[in-house]
């Protein structure tokens, strides 16, 4: 009787738990399919940068003492830890570029094209990247495809190149976006790092439509999450599986994996961190909620990034009209899930 008891106890406890951490998942779903929602949420207020002047920031380079923190009142414009999070209207693009052409930065891109996403996106990622990407510095595109035949002829400007490099393709998408980690760990070790002072990870099935340059270079870069900016923290979808390595009751914000990035030894040390987290999983036969991801956003609140961007990096059209969006950087491309992800 007591073992039944016991038992039925436990049993409960699972469900109740289960029925915990859908909250945020629901919440989420709701949030998605609910324009009026994504209207109010545009409402909430955003916390304030409490310091007086940019020169009380943790400074990545000289120049981040010119940013105006105080051009945009609407917004969140640095973090708790003294880390800028960028704004258009804070900073002078031209002086960015000047220090940067000075410095003699250069930056790597590595994007991954596998399987039918090479035909939907990689063209106009490239084409538009070539407009708007890091221009005036020296670039090179790490391009990880399964058919490398397939990658298109682009035309690129001086000082900008392109390696494309053969990859697996998983028979699971998830995987895919996972075992990247890996795969760009690798090529920094072997390639990036002889090559390239900063390293830039971008998914595919974007469009670049705006700037987006040296301002948004430094040690360590996250992105702000279009859905999630302005939603209190207690409903981000962190993993809050306690098996998975992943796993995070509280946060900071709730980052973007489609785009990170930083100095090579900075995205080697994440990318490496993340893989190892995985790995892990697997081993204990877990897989985190939102994937590479979540293990991202778990990697950024115990080794907080230097550089935070704003949305305006990559935004979402159907989140709707947003006054604090002055200028979208990067466009989230149509999803056409179930046709280009394998099952």
């Amino acid at each position: 009787m007591r073992v039944t008891a016991t038992h039925g106890h436990v049993q409960k406890m699972k469900g109740i738990l289960k029925c915990v951490l859908c909250i945020p998942i629901t919440l989420c779903f709701f949030y998605m399919i609910s324009p009026s929602l994504r209207l109010l949420v545009g409402l909430l207020p955003m916390d304030e940068c409490s310091l007086e002047s940019a020169k009380m920031l943790v400074l990545d380079n000289s120049v981040d003492t010119s940013l105006n923190l105080w051009s945009r009142s609407n917004v969140q414009t640095c973090t708790s830890w003294k880390a800028p999070i960028i704004w258009e209207g804070m900073f002078d693009p031209d002086l960015y570029d000047q220090v940067h052409k000075t410095e003699g930065s250069s930056v790597a891109l590595t994007v991954f094209a596998v399987g039918r996403y090479l035909d939907a996106y990689l063209g106009t990622f490239l084409n538009s990247s070539e407009h708007h990407f890091m221009l005036g510095l020296p670039v090179t595109y790490y391009v990880f495809t399964d058919v490398p035949e397939k990658v298109p002829d682009i035309k690129l400007a001086p000082q900008r190149s392109i390696k494309v490099i053969k990859v697996k393709r998983s028979s699971r998408w998830q995987d895919i976006s996972m075992m990247r980690m890996k795969t760009i760990s690798d090529v920094i070790e072997s390639d990036i790092r002889h090559h390239c002072t900063h390293v830039f990870c971008f998914d595919v099935d974007q469009v670049f439509t705006g700037r987006f340059g040296s301002e948004a270079l430094g040690d360590s870069v996250a992105l702000l999450h279009a859905h999630y900016y302005r939603i209190p923290k207690r409903f981000f979808t962190y993993d809050r599986n306690p098996m998975s390595k992943a796993y995070m009751q509280t946060g900071d914000f709730y980052y973007h994996a489609a785009i990170f990035g930083g100095s090579w030894k900075s995205v080697k040390a994440l990318t490496e961190a993340c893989y190892q987290g995985i790995m892990e999983d697997k081993q204990n036969n877990v897989e985190a909620l939102w994937h590479d991801e979540s293990h991202l956003n778990k990697y950024m609140w115990l080794h907080k990034p230097s550089r935070v961007l704003s949305p305006e990096y990559c935004w979402d059209t159907s989140i709707g009209y947003r006054s604090d969006i002055k200028v979208a950087r990067v466009m989230w491309a149509p999803k056409y899930y179930d046709a280009l992800r394998t099952p």
